[in-house]
């Protein structure tokens, strides 16, 4: 994001927390002074919030770019204030409803991009999250959830696309991971969710050995300024993509499934209740 404000973009700063927000939006004017920076205030894990965010949002006109880069990970068993599974919640419908509702103004710009941040983890997943979200598992796992949602962002990034070919809609739809980049996100669950001795530890390992954040956030900044087809998946060129400069990548085949794809397009669509236009 200090990246696009520092060439002349123009900015639109969402987060859940106000007073984060508002601390990060005066960062950003302190390094650039002339910054173009709005502040939009959205919890993912709130259908409600969504909307008012898009309400809010239809100030700005047209937008060229939205990032859904908003996360929790490895959350004990939550649900969102619509009764979905926290990491699901939050890591995919709530961005698939965000984006649905701001597709108008995406496509008023004439050339919009929609990038959203998938994790190597979706590879974990043993199977597409196409249940319904509101049932709570037998058996529930945060890491297999967090995979599964991870893997959902790829499936959710490529149905877009292909929506948007079929229909000579003018955006494109790309996808990235950061590797593993020394970042608080797993300390950005609720408030309320005890943190287990492996997320502690896990946490300390990032930090040790995960690549700095803005070497993390450089594949994002690829997929959002690249002259890069749609569907394009990037993310770092070094060991097991762990590390290193952006390039693109590959998926395992399951993010490319077209039918989860599609299957998880309904899902979303009657969970969130969101139909894009």
């Amino acid at each position: 994001m200090l990246a696009l404000v520092e060439r002349g973009a123009e900015v639109v700063m969402a987060a859940r927390n106000e007073s984060k927000l508002t601390d990060t939006m005066a960062d950003v004017r302190r390094r650039v002074p002339a910054a173009a920076v709005h502040p939009l205030r959205v919890d993912l894990a709130d259908l409600s919030s969504v909307r008012r965010a898009a309400e809010s949002a239809r100030a700005f006109g047209p937008l060229h770019l939205l990032v859904n880069n908003a996360g929790v990970m490895a959350t004990p068993y939550l649900r969102t204030v619509d009764g979905f599974e926290l990491q699901l919640g939050t890591n995919h419908l709530g961005h698939f409803a965000l984006t649905g509702l701001l597709l108008p103004q995406l496509l008023e710009s004439g050339d919009a991009r929609v990038v959203t941040i998938a994790s190597q983890v979706h590879r974990m997943a043993r199977r597409a999250p196409v249940d319904d979200p509101r049932l709570q598992p037998q058996r529930y796992q945060r890491w297999q959830a967090y995979a599964m949602s991870k893997l959902a962002n790829l499936l959710f990034t490529y149905e877009l696309e292909r929506q948007a070919r079929e229909r000579e809609l003018p955006l494109k739809a790309l996808a990235a991971h950061p590797g593993y980049a020394s970042t608080a996100l797993m300390g950005a669950g609720r408030l309320d969710a005890p943190t287990s001795m492996r997320t502690r530890i896990l946490s300390g390992a990032f930090a040790i050995a995960g690549q700095s954040a803005e070497m993390g956030a450089l594949p994002t900044l690829m997929a959002a300024t690249a002259d890069l087809p749609g569907g394009t998946y990037v993310g770092p060129d070094g060991f097991a993509e762990m590390h290193g400069m952006p390039h693109v990548a590959t998926p395992r085949k399951l993010a490319r499934d077209p039918q989860a794809a599609r299957r998880l397009w309904e899902v979303s669509e009657e969970a969130t209740g969101v139909r894009y236009p």
